[in-house]
């Protein structure tokens, strides 16, 4: 199976974030096709979370997996924190 351009950029944009959200404490597996990344919090084993990247109109933008868009590919920082955020919210509410 030939590997587009396409999903090379993807893959690299989640490496970026991968490497983020690795410094905040987080496990991360970059699943290579189709590319997203598997996230887990160490602390709480049954929290989980896949997250991918899709180009649009502004540009390339993480996805989470029921849809909803997490933050702009260029600002991995800034995602990260946010599923940091969402992960914590998602621990305290079971």
């Amino acid at each position: 199976m030939a590997v587009t351009p396409r999903e090379h950029t993807r893959t690299y944009f989640l490496g970026k974030l991968a490497v983020e959200l690795e410094q905040r404490g987080l496990e991360v597996t970059l699943r290579s096709y189709p590319p997203a990344l598997r996230i887990s919090d160490p602390d709480a084993a049954m929290l989980a979370e896949t997250i991918d990247c899709v180009p649009l109109a502004e540009g390339w933008f993480y996805r989470w997996s029921w849809g909803d868009l997490v933050g702009s590919a260029d600002d991995p920082g800034t995602a990260a924190d946010r599923v940091v955020r969402v992960l914590a919210r998602r621990a305290d509410h079971p």
